[in-house]
């Protein structure tokens, strides 16, 4: 790890000044990739602009239409919220699947959308549940946050500060997950908002999408059986030492079904 200055401002402000004057500053929320990284030596900020300190990020808020979560909220505070779990339960279950219970005790929502890891489970949450990010300027649509691997529409020293999830009519997630680090090799999640479904897919593609032709084929016809009628391509698709794009692809099929029986009989 190379040296660098240590900031923990504690409003929002604060940290943006930190950032802009800083030569190459960089943001730490949970520290769940970003530490590790910089141990390997392949990320070398200048400047670590520590956001634990900001108490105005952390904490949610439910109601029945909208389910408000700081950006600064741990994974197992999510997961073990009475509130999040009588309003959306679907996100206290995603939440109560990500990594260890280390992880989930230090990890938070903000990193995890802020980082667009391609198999996180967050951002299957964003597009699935048409989620909307907002930052210390901005609201930013989930369908048009993720952009690419790593890669967000967040703008330089732009810092996400609370995500509000839309309360759908049931929802469901179901992960693939990788043995040891319990990330998505593929995650789908289904929501019904009144009829009208949407489907978000993780560990697929290079970052978080919505399953446009999944989505056609259950707007027809809400049942599992309807989604073997689906071709997924695996053009683009993500193909490593856990799984080639091809079987990803079979993967996105394998795991919309079962959200499909889950959300049915929720």
């Amino acid at each position: 790890m190379y040296p660098y200055n240590y900031h923990r401002p504690t409003q929002v402000a604060e940290a943006v000044a930190l950032f802009k004057a800083s030569d190459d500053p960089m943001y730490l929320s949970g520290g769940m990739t970003l530490i590790p990284t910089m141990k390997q030596r392949l990320a070398a900020p200048t400047d670590l602009i520590d956001l634990s300190g900001i108490e105005e990020m952390s904490g949610l808020n439910a109601t029945a239409e909208v389910v408000q979560v700081g950006a600064f909220t741990q994974h197992n505070v999510v997961a073990r919220s009475a509130q999040v779990q009588a309003t959306l339960p679907v996100l206290a279950q995603l939440a109560g699947l990500i990594g260890d219970n280390q992880v989930r005790n230090r990890g938070t929502i903000g990193g995890s959308v802020a980082n667009s890891d391609p198999a996180a489970d967050y951002p299957c949450a964003i597009v699935g549940l048409g989620a909307t990010v907002v930052t210390q300027q901005r609201s930013i649509s989930g369908d048009e946050f993720f952009k690419d691997l790593f890669e967000t529409a967040l703008e330089p020293g732009e810092i996400i500060t609370r995500i509000d999830f839309p309360v759908p009519t049931r929802a469901a997630y179901r992960k693939f997950p990788n043995p040891a680090s319990r990330y998505a090799v593929v995650g789908v999640m289904v929501a019904d908002f009144s009829g009208s479904i949407r489907v978000g897919v993780t560990g697929a593609g290079p970052c978080a999408f919505r399953a446009s032709g999944i989505e056609e084929v259950l707007n027809r016809e809400l049942s599992a059986d309807a989604v073997d009628g689906v071709e997924v391509p695996d053009a683009g698709f993500n193909s490593d030492l856990h799984a080639s794009g091809e079987y990803r692809a079979h993967l996105v099929k394998i795991m919309a079904k079962r959200a499909v029986a889950d959300l049915l009989h929720s």
